[in-house]
């Protein structure tokens, strides 16, 4: 088996092809200005709008990466009350939404404060607040105390993905990293944000979690590298759609001698292709605003808010009214005449299907 990259002396001197990463860099710099650019000649509330999404789809999609389906309510409530955003249909969420949430906004909005031992250990208490992951008791607020490997297969035939370092060896490694990681260095920051990700990865020092850590840290240091708490994409939204080349690039460079151009190469161009969508999503919200303005008159309640809200977001699937039940928690008699009415004052139409398969969508501006 080959080393890891931690067992080899240079470790952690990381390099790179400069002259690859440059291009690929000044491609996301061009864009990260045009895309800020955009953003700036917004009104107040479409860009607190495209904020709240971003922030909303960054902390949802880092944990459905992990296989954790947070539920998107809750998340988007719980994003709003912090950035002082209200809106109708706001709902009560959980603690393990609220964790998720204050660590993403304490990375994100005091971006310029140091990373140390105890504010790590705030965030990893943060994401486990009753100190369970699923059924299993963790470490919380510390680092591990046991080996760790990353295990695939069944119990005889397992396959060891990866080795971490061992526990005695995490509190010299975590040390080196927050030095460097609190350092001025010569290195743009969009470039150390995904070093940053790949070391954390690599030291791996809690008992789960280091993925949503590592990626909160890479949006504490991209927000550094515009000089904005004000996050208008979703670099977890594009790793979460390319989650297989994700882990197959970091399971690749983690037996590397010390080059890890592959890892930049791919952190780089999944970062541009997530500024791309962002720009799609600022559309989007621009629509959403639109549409707004345009029922400003209109009477609308509570239930009929909520799902407009979440059709205006990009609604995945059919919207049909065993599912306007659901997600609104009333009954299907009252969903259909929500929806009728709806149609009645031009905002929904029936799609032609037809029989029990009915669904609806909105009529476009």
């Amino acid at each position: 088996m080959s080393k890891y990259i931690y067992q080899y002396s240079n470790w952690p001197h990381f390099t790179w092809n400069e002259q690859e990463i440059q291009v690929l860099l000044g491609k996301v710099r061009h864009l990260q200005g045009k895309l800020f650019g955009q953003v700036s000649a917004l009104g107040f509330s479409i860009k607190e709008e495209a904020r709240l999404s971003a922030l909303t789809l960054d902390v949802l999609k880092s944990s459905e990466i992990e296989g954790e389906n947070l539920i998107y309510e809750q998340v988007r409530s719980s994003v709003a009350r912090r950035l002082g955003i209200a809106f109708a249909g706001m709902t009560a969420s959980g603690r393990d939404v609220e964790g998720v949430v204050d660590m993403m906004l304490d990375a994100t909005q005091n971006y310029l404060n140091p990373l140390d031992e105890n504010r790590l250990f705030d965030w990893h208490a943060a994401l486990f607040p009753t100190g369970r992951s699923g059924m299993r008791k963790i470490e919380t607020g510390r680092y591990r105390v046991a080996e760790m490997q990353v295990v695939s297969g069944t119990i005889g035939k397992e396959k060891v993905h990866f080795q971490a370092p061992p526990p005695d060896r995490l509190e010299y490694e975590m040390s080196l990293f927050l030095n460097w990681f609190n350092s001025d260095n010569p290195i743009d920051l969009v470039v150390k944000a995904a070093i940053a990700h790949f070391w954390f990865v690599i030291v791996h020092p809690f008992d789960d979690g280091n993925g949503r850590i590592a990626r909160a840290m890479a949006d504490m240091l991209l927000a550094r590298s515009e000089s904005s708490p004000h996050r208008f994409y979703s670099m977890s939204s594009q790793i979460l759609v390319e989650r297989n080349e994700y882990y197959e690039i970091l399971q690749k460079v983690q037996h590397s001698e010390g080059d890890i151009t592959e890892w930049l190469t791919w952190f780089l161009n999944c970062l541009y292709r997530a500024l791309q969508t962002s720009e799609a999503a600022i559309q989007q919200v621009l629509y959403k605003a639109q549409f707004w303005e345009k029922h400003n008159e209109t009477l609308f309640n509570a239930r009929q808010r909520l799902m407009l809200n979440r059709l205006l977001d990009g609604f995945e699937g059919k919207l049909k009214s065993s599912k306007w039940a659901k997600l609104t928690k009333c009954s299907n008699d009252t969903a259909l005449r929500d929806i009728k009415d709806l149609i009645e004052k031009g905002v929904l139409k029936q799609v032609e299907s037809g029989g029990r398969s009915t669904n609806y969508e909105l009529v476009e501006i």
